[in-house]
C-alpha cells in the first residue's frame, strides 16, 4: 500500500472530524489548494516597513556604542576618581602615593549604587589613609589654638593648598574647603566607608552610637549606615566571590568533564528516541519517580535525626542569608521544606501519568515522528550553537554600552558666590582655569568659588543618558528576541519540508536547513523583527515595574503595591501568552510566507478548532522533553554530589579540597540543564511543526486518491488514537 492512502474507514473517521470543526466558531478551515507546495513556494518580502525599521534601530544601535565609547571611560567602574576627573593613585601624578577616595558628606551617598558607579553627588578627594577618628571642623578649630597638630591631621582630607584653620566654617562648608566632619573608615574598593561595628547588637563606629557634626547637628550611627547601605555588605560578598572563583580555579577541569559527559549523554538519548522512543521515555518517567522516592527517604532519615540535636528546631528565618550552605543543612525546617515539595511533586507527577496515561502513549508516538525528521535533518541539532553566539554577541555588546554610558557622566562645576546678584552665579565653571577669569573681577561677584555641583553633563548627551540606557535595553531584548525567533523559523521551515515532501526522503530539499535560513533573513526579517518587537516591549514594561517595586518596598501605600502586583501579574501572563503564539505564528509564516499578523490569526484560529488536540498532544509532548531534561541533569547532578563529596571510592583521592562544593556541583546542574535544554529545544520546535502541519494537513486533505494525506504512516495513526481520546 502507498504511504499516503489511507483505508475508507479511516478516512471517513477523519471526514466527520473535518466537518465537525468546521462548524466550530473559531472559523473555518482553510479550503484545499491544489498548487499548495508546502514551504518551500513563490514568496515575497513580508512586513517590509518594520524590517526597515529594525535596519534602522541596529545603525542606530550601532551610533550609540561609538557615541559612548567616545564619552565613557571603564576606568571609573573599576578605579576612583576625585572631583577634578583625576584617578587615584595614578603613577606619574600628584595622587601617586593617594590611593583612596575620600568623601567630603557621604550623608549625601544614601543609594550604594551612587558611590559604585562613582555619581555621590559630594566633593571627593584622594587620599592617602582614610580617618580613624571622629572629628568636626568646629572641633578642630577649638583644638587648634591649643596645638597645631589637629589641623595637620585635619588638613590632609581637605582640598590641596587650603591652609586657613581660621577660616569660618560656614564659609569652608560653602565654598567645600574641608569636609564638615571625618568619621573612623576603612578603605573598601579603594574608597573611605564607616567602620561598622556591631557591640551586644548594636551598630557603632569607634564605640559611639551618636556624633555631631560642624554645625552642632546630632547624628545617628544609623544614617551613616543608610547613607553606605549595602555597601558593608559587598564587602563580605566579594570575599565569598574571591572564594568562588577560587573554587572554580580548583574544579574546572571537572566541570568541564561534566559538562561533556552531559553533551554526549543528551546525543545518545536523542539518537536512542529515534529507535525505541517508548522505552526510553518509560524509562525516564519511572527513573524520576525512584528518584523522587529516594529523595523523600533521605529527607525523612537526616529529620528523624536532627529530632535528637538540640538547637535544630530555629526556624529559616531566624538563620537568615548566609553563606555557608551546611547552616542550613543543620536546621528541621530545611528537610521539612525538601520533603514537601518533593512529596507536592512525586504526587503531581503520578496523578498526571495516571490520568494522562493514553496521552502519553499518543505523545511518544509524536515524539517517534519528530525523531525521524530530526534523524534526515541532523543538521538542525547543531544550530542551537549559532543562536548561543548570536545572544553572546548581544549580551556582550549591550553590557559593554552600558558599562561605557554609565561612566560617561563628568564633574559639574558652578560658580557660588556670596552675593546673590552676581550675575556669574550658578553657571559652568572649569576649576583649572576659573583664577584666570574676569568673574571675581567684577564687584558683585567678589570672593566666587568655582566649586563642585554634580555629576552629570551640561551636552544633550549627557541630559538624555536615562533615555539612552533604556534605548540600550530595548534594543538588547528585540536583538535577543529576533535571535530567538530567527532559530524557531528557520527550524521549523526545515521541518515542514520534512512533512511536506511526497515520497520521504527523496522529496526532502537538499540542504533544508541552510534553505530555510536563507529564506527567513531574505523575505521573513521584518515579520520575525514584528514578533520581537512585540515581545520585547511586554519584556521592558516588566522590567520597569520591577524597578517600581523596588522603588516602592519601603513605602506604606497598600494600594499602589496591589496595583503594581496586579500589574506585574498582568504582563507576566502576556509575556507567556505572545511567546506562545509567537512561536506558532513563526511557523506559519515558515510555511506559507505570510506576513507576522495574518500568520498569528491563521495559527490562532488553527489551533483553536484543535485544541483538545493542542491539549492532548502538544502539551504532554513538552512536559515529556521536560522530564528528559530533568533526568539528564539531575542524574549528572547526583553523580557530581557524589564525586564531590568523596562518596566514589575510585576517585576520592582525586577530588580538589574546595570552600563551596555547591560551586561545581549547581555549575555541573545548570550547565547540563542548558545543554539538554539546547538539544530538545530543537525537539521541541520538531514537535510544534510537525502538530501544525498535521492539522493542516487534515483541513486540506482527506485521505481520498484526489486530496491524499502527506502526513507518515505513523502520524496517522497518532490521527485514530486522538480521535478515540476525544
Amino acid at each position: 500500500m502507498p504511504p499516503n492512502r489511507y483505508t475508507a474507514e479511516s478516512s471517513a473517521v477523519v471526514r466527520s472530524e473535518v466537518a465537525g470543526r468546521a462548524a466550530t466558531c473559531y472559523g473555518e478551515p482553510r479550503k484545499f489548494d491544489p498548487s499548495f507546495r508546502g514551504p518551500v513556494g513563490r514568496r515575497s518580502c513580508t512586513d517590509v516597513l518594520c524590517c526597515l525599521i529594525f535596519t534602522f534601530v541596529i545603525f542606530a544601535y550601532v551610533a550609540l556604542g561609538i557615541v559612548a565609547w567616545l564619552h565613557g571611560d571603564p576606568r571609573k567602574v573599576l578605579h576612583p576618581t576625585n572631583s577634578y576627573g583625576e584617578f587615584c593613585g595614578q603613577k606619574g601624578t600628584s595622587n601617586m602615593k593617594k590611593p583612596t577616595l575620600f568623601y567630603f558628606n557621604i550623608m549625601k551617598c544614601a543609594n550604594p549604587a551612587v558611590l559604585i558607579n562613582l555619581q555621590c553627588p559630594t566633593t571627593q578627594m584622594c587620599v592617602s589613609k582614610c580617618p580613624d577618628r571622629f572629628a568636626t571642623y568646629t572641633d578642630m578649630q577649638l583644638q587648634h589654638k591649643l596645638s597645631g597638630s589637629y589641623w595637620e591631621y585635619y588638613r590632609q582630607f581637605c582640598k590641596p593648598g587650603f591652609n586657613n584653620p581660621n577660616k569660618p566654617v560656614s564659609q569652608v562648608l560653602r565654598d567645600e574647603d574641608c569636609p564638615s566632619m571625618i568619621v573612623p573608615s576603612r578603605p573598601f574598593l579603594q574608597r573611605c566607608l564607616p567602620d561598622f561595628i556591631t557591640l551586644n547588637g548594636t551598630l557603632t563606629v569607634a564605640n559611639r552610637t551618636r556624633f555631631k557634626d560642624a554645625l552642632d547637628t546630632a547624628r545617628s550611627v544609623t544614617e551613616l549606615r543608610d547613607a553606605a547601605n549595602g555597601i558593608t555588605g559587598l564587602a563580605d560578598t566579594k570575599e565569598v566571590g574571591m572564594k568562588i572563583v577560587e573554587d572554580y580555579a580548583k574544579s574546572w577541569a571537572w566541570i568541564l568533564i561534566g559538562l561533556l559527559i552531559s553533551l554526549a549523554v543528551s546525543l545518545i538519548f536523542i539518537l536512542l528516541l529515534r529507535f525505541t522512543a517508548g522505552l526510553l521515555i518509560w524509562v525516564t518517567i519511572f527513573t524520576i519517580m525512584l528518584l523522587l522516592a529516594y529523595g523523600m527517604w533521605y529527607c525523612s532519615v537526616e529529620l528523624s535525626q536532627l529530632r535528637e540535636i538540640p538547637g535544630s528546631d530555629v526556624a529559616i528565618v531566624e538563620v537568615g542569608l548566609q553563606t555557608d550552605l551546611h547552616v542550613y543543612l543543620h536546621l528541621r525546617q530545611t528537610w521539612i521544606v525538601f520533603l514537601v515539595s518533593l512529596g507536592v511533586t512525586s504526587v503531581s507527577v503520578l496523578l498526571m501519568l495516571v490520568f494522562l496515561r493514553r496521552r502519553v502513549c499518543v505523545a511518544i508516538a509524536l515524539l517517534r515522528e519528530a525523531s525521524k525528521a530530526i534523524g534526515y535533518i541532523m543538521s538542525t541539532l547543531f544550530y542551537p550553537v549559532i543562536t548561543f553566539l548570536l545572544l553572546a554577541l548581544c549580551i556582550s555588546y549591550w553590557a559593554v554600552t552600558a558599562v561605557f554610558l554609565a561612566s560617561s557622566a563628568e564633574a559639574v562645576y558652578k560658580v557660588m558666590s556670596p552675593d546673590a546678584t552676581c550675575p556669574h552665579a550658578n553657571s559652568t565653571c572649569a576649576p583649572e582655569t576659573f583664577n584666570r577669569t574676569n568673574v571675581s573681577k567684577v564687584e558683585s561677584c567678589m570672593g566666587s568659588q568655582c566649586t563642585f555641583a554634580f555629576y552629570g553633563g551640561e551636552t544633550p548627551y549627557h541630559h538624555y543618558l536615562f533615555l539612552l540606557q533604556l534605548f540600550n535595553l530595548l534594543a538588547f531584548l528585540w536583538l535577543v528576541n529576533f535571535s530567538l525567533a530567527l532559530e524557531q523559523c528557520t527550524l521549523a521551515g526545515a521541518f515542514s519540508s520534512f512533512y511536506w515532501a511526497q515520497r520521504k526522503p527523496q522529496d526532502i530539499p537538499p540542504c533544508p536547513l541552510f534553505s530555510s535560513f536563507s529564506r527567513a533573513i531574505r523575505y521573513h526579517t521584518g515579520s520575525l523583527a514584528f514578533g520581537s518587537l512585540i515581545l520585547s516591549v511586554v519584556q521592558l514594561a516588566r522590567i520597569i515595574l520591577e524597578y517600581l517595586e523596588q522603588k516602592l518596598r519601603g513605602a506604606n501605600n497598600v494600594v499602589a503595591r496591589f496595583i503594581l502586583y496586579c500589574l506585574k501579574c498582568c504582563f507576566w501572563c502576556l509575556e507567556r501568552f505572545i511567546r506562545y503564539m509567537n512561536r506558532n505564528a513563526y511557523i506559519m509564516v515558515a510555511i506559507y510566507g505570510t506576513n507576522f499578523c495574518t500568520s498569528a490569526q491563521e495559527a490562532f484560529l488553527l489551533l483553536m478548532r484543535n485544541v483538545v488536540r493542542v491539549a492532548v498532544l502538544d502539551r504532554v509532548t513538552h512536559f515529556l522533553l521536560f522530564l528528559s531534561k530533568v533526568f539528564i541533569a539531575g542524574g549528572l547532578g547526583m553523580v557530581a554530589f557524589f564525586f564531590f563529596a568523596r562518596k566514589i571510592p575510585i576517585f576520592e583521592e582525586e577530588v580538589p579540597t574546595l570552600n563551596y562544593h555547591w560551586v561545581p556541583i549547581l555549575s555541573v546542574v545548570m550547565g547540563s540543564y542548558l545543554i539538554a535544554h539546547g538539544f530538545f529545544s530543537v525537539y521541541a520546535m520538531c514537535v510544534d511543526t510537525l502538530f501544525l502541519c498535521f492539522c493542516e494537513d487534515l483541513e486540506r486533505n482527506d485521505g481520498s486518491t484526489e486530496k491524499p494525506f502527506l502526513m507518515s504512516p505513523g502520524l496517522h495513526r497518532i490521527l485514530g488514537k486522538s480521535s478515540q481520546l476525544r
